[in-house]
């Protein structure tokens, strides 16, 4: 029988050897995992977190492992790219930071043992992701093992994966189910047991052969039905020798069937079922990727409340247990490799790897149905020969390995409809942020219907949209300003254009949770990413969430919006209610300002500003308390205040009639001469930063065609802040040499 050791505690760790320690070091610092080294610097902006060779140690003694013939070291997650020692000689090589990965460390074991690691996410052009909006944490992050067998025992070295493949087919009420497993030097006499269990653990269908492939039939079987019942079968094979038990291994897994229909979106078991969701980085405000299984069933707690049907696990493959708890929970999924933002000429293999470990190592999970290529890949253009024949030939594997799932991709909203890049998966979303990054919110359900008209056979959905929010409080919320208010305004707008739009497969927040960016400098808190509908820390839920909840859960509930927004000034003043029932009262001092209906969930009422005002909204059994309090100045504390900047928007002259860094990039490229001072300048500070940058014509590109068109609500400072994520850095000396220019342009 296997035996699985864990050998998370007590690891050696070291950011500054240069190489792997011929005996356990005394001098380094000692950890337990899963552990990140840029758990912090990793979260603070500035893109400035560590990347290089981290080294991991840990010594063992051969008596302390179980009895077995046969020893793998099984590491769940070692970001990006990883080297194995085991007593000096080095035995494996891996790339790809998100996946499960073993090595065979049988022969290599002694009386005593020094076990290395080391773990590198230092950059280069071969191992994705390289660039992204997002922090690349170096670390062994999940979790470590030492997994013990016999000498007969299913293959353990195929993609990390789980050791079997199961295939459910609905054939009428019942369902063949294929089987497929590997066994490494299986013995004459020995035989394969397969059973398939039900949910309460009764056997309901088993064959005893030697076959490594074989077809169960489930009788009146039990459908997994999303969140309405997600019903899990359990597939369970043992190796045996007579009576012995020589190794067994086990999957859960579902029936069901779908499609995704150009007009009808998601078909479930013959059924729409609208997948309406968010996106989800994995990462934690103080932990990096380093989580732990409570993290974990937090997440998928918070996801559920707001009535979520789908999560997109964006933008590599995330931990087993959470795509258990998908599965668990009846949640559909949108797994994907890390293929992203940058094409890399020398990075094929590593896509092609990772996708192999991604499906072999998730097949059986019920809840993924799409398979991801890759995101926002043509950011530099859609036209080279080489990415496209990248995503033909992931697209091939994808449909050679699982015949059950269709692929998709997440293009950038600049990427043409007309691109042949989006003729190759089954079916397309895009990642759309009218309303934030240019454009205005009317924009996002007509350029959808645009593309539905020209290609309606084509399933169309939209991969990424959102808008960031801090602690930043208006009653006149603008596009750009980061307060809550406007989040919230925005995903009102969204969820309706959305909603009403049966024919797209799938939607999803960008996202469900702030995550870490450290490139960010932006919004007064700088490293993070601040569009999640729930802070970094899952400590508080932003209006947004409710205005979700309201359209996606069945749990009833009330919220009143804006109870960070205590201090107001104007005497009338608009509140925000979000409800799931349809009609609120709102009372205001105890006395009623009367009673509304809604058909989209969102109540707004004009509340008298006077002295302090203790607001109670009531729906049905359902309550919400807040309070406002007038006074006579805008309480400073509700502006947003960029953190560290090197130049603040209130520092800032704004001569009357004339243009500053503080108008929008969109109006000063519309004039000409406001353009041609820009872009001359801009080119100036591309050729004075450029070599410093990683993403050298990136800059350039932001200045001109599409790109320019995306980023046009911007401040000129915004998005001279956001360039740091280029690596190109402006000086107060330079920003002030470009608000004067600007400050002699007439509007």
């Amino acid at each position: 029988m296997r035996k699985i050791l864990n050998i998370n505690r007590k690891w050696a760790f070291s950011k500054q050897a240069s190489t792997v320690p011929a005996e356990m070091p005394t001098n380094w610092c000692f950890v337990n995992l899963p552990h990140s080294w840029n758990a912090i610097d990793g979260q603070d902006g500035d893109n400035d977190y560590y990347r290089g060779t981290c080294y991991y140690v840990k010594s063992f003694k051969s008596f302390e492992l179980p009895e077995a013939e046969k020893y793998y070291l099984e590491i769940k997650g070692a970001n990006s790219s990883a080297d194995v020692y085991l007593n000096g000689k080095v035995l494996a090589h891996h790339d790809g930071g998100y996946s499960t990965w073993r090595v065979d460390i049988t022969n290599g074991i002694k009386d005593e043992n020094l076990l290395a690691i080391a773990v590198d996410n230092s950059a280069n052009d071969k191992v994705y992701p390289q660039m992204a909006d997002f922090t690349f944490y170096g670390g062994l992050y999940r979790d470590v093992n030492i997994i013990c067998v016999s000498d007969s025992h299913f293959e353990l070295m195929h993609h990390g994966g789980p050791g079997l493949k199961i295939t459910p087919e609905i054939n009428g009420i019942n369902a063949d189910v294929e089987i497929e497993t590997w066994v490494v030097n299986l013995k004459e006499n020995q035989k394969l047991r397969y059973v398939i269990k039900d949910a309460e653990g009764k056997a309901v269908a088993e064959k005893v052969t030697t076959d490594t492939k074989v077809s169960l039939e489930i009788n009146n079987v039990h459908l997994w039905n999303g969140k309405k019942d997600p019903y899990l079968y359990t597939a369970e094979i043992e190796l045996v020798d007579g009576e012995n038990v020589v190794d067994n291994i086990s999957s859960r897994f579902g029936c069901r069937t779908f499609k995704i229909d150009p007009e009808n979106g998601f078909i479930l078991n013959g059924e729409e079922y609208p997948l309406r969701g968010v996106s989800r980085h994995q990462d934690r405000w103080g932990l990096g990727n380093a989580l732990l299984p409570k993290h974990h069933e937090e997440d998928i707690d918070l996801i559920c409340e707001v009535g979520a049907t789908t999560i997109r696990l964006a933008h590599y493959q995330h931990d087993q247990y959470f795509y258990d708890l998908c599965d668990e929970k009846g949640l559909v999924i949108w797994a994907e490799i890390p293929y992203i933002s940058n094409h890399m000429p020398g990075g094929r293999e590593n896509t092609i790897s990772q996708m192999k470990e991604l499906i072999v190592q998730n097949y059986n999970h019920p809840s993924i149905v799409v398979w991801g290529l890759s995101n926002e890949i043509t950011m530099k253009g859609d036209s080279d020969p080489d990415l496209l024949e990248n995503h033909e030939i992931l697209n091939d594997l994808a449909h050679e390995m699982d015949k059950t799932r269709l692929t998709t991709i997440a293009a950038v909203s600049m990427c043409d409809i007309d691109s042949p890049y989006i003729q190759i998966p089954d079916v397309v979303s895009y990642n759309h942020y009218f309303g934030w990054y240019g454009g205005d919110t009317t924009m996002n359900g007509p350029w959808f219907d645009n593309f539905h008209a020209k290609y309606p056979n084509i399933p169309i959905g939209c991969s990424e949209y959102g808008c960031e929010a801090l602690d930043w409080h208006t009653s006149d919320p603008k596009q750009g300003d980061y307060t809550e208010e406007y989040q919230a305004y925005y995903h009102e707008e969204l969820i309706k254009q959305f909603f009403s739009r049966k024919y797209l497969w799938a939607t999803h927040v960008w996202n469900m949770f702030d995550f870490g960016a450290d490139s960010r400098n932006e919004g007064g808190e700088n490293g993070q990413n601040h569009k999640g509908l729930v802070t970094f820390d899952r400590k508080y839920k932003k209006d947004s969430f409710y205005a979700y909840k309201a359209w996606l859960s069945d749990e009833k509930f009330v919220h009143i919006c804006g109870k960070r927004y205590v201090d107001r000034v104007e005497d009338i003043t608009k509140v925000t209610v979000y409800s799931n029932l349809p009609e609120v009262e709102l009372f205001a001092n105890g006395k009623s300002l009367g009673k509304q209906t809604s058909d989209v969930h969102f109540f707004y009422f004009d509340v008298p500003n006077v002295s302090e005002t203790e607001l109670k909204a009531v729906a049905g059994d359902y309550k919400d308390t807040s309070k406002i309090r007038k006074v006579e100045k805008f309480n400073e504390a509700y502006r947003l205040r960029e953190t560290g900047a090197v130049l603040n928007w209130f520092d800032i002259e704004e001569p009357e009639g004339y243009f500053s860094l503080n108008d929008k990039m969109s109006d000063i490229m519309a004039s000409e001469e406001g353009k041609q001072l820009f872009m001359g300048l801009m080119a100036n500070a591309m050729k004075n930063h450029g070599d410093k940058s990683m993403m050298g014509d990136m800059g350039a590109e932001m200045m001109s065609g599409p790109m320019m068109q995306m980023m046009g609500g911007f401040t000129v400072l915004r998005l001279m802040n956001l360039m740091g994520a280029a690596n190109l850095h402006f000086t107060k000396e330079e920003l002030l040499q470009l608000n004067a220019a600007l400050n002699r342009i007439k509007k």
